[in-house]
């Protein structure tokens, strides 16, 4: 598989099918921290952000490639993730 079509890919997950079931990137992120903070409660200094969830994200799917290398879904949402928490962290104006 080419790097265009696993960045194509993303692309269509990410801004198509999941945007449609599960909302805006940065509203669902936002939501998630909120969760996980609050679970963590007792051994966070501070809440978690939504770009970290993104962060957090992409590590569960690289410890998931670890055990399966040529699995195309991971890899997809390495990209995906990582767009989104992008979008997320990064301040407009400094692209």
């Amino acid at each position: 598989m080419t790097k265009e079509k696993l960045i194509e890919q993303a692309y269509t997950v990410v801004t198509g099918e999941r945007q449609q079931a599960y909302g805006s990137p940065k509203d669902n992120l936002t939501v998630t921290a909120a969760i996980w903070s609050a679970q963590l409660s007792r051994i966070l200094t501070r809440p978690i952000t939504p770009g970290e969830v993104a962060q957090l994200m992409v590590g569960l799917k690289l410890a998931r490639l670890v055990q399966s290398p040529d699995h195309v879904d991971s890899w997809r949402d390495v990209i995906g993730w990582g767009a989104v928490g992008g979008e997320v962290s990064i301040p407009e104006g400094k692209e």
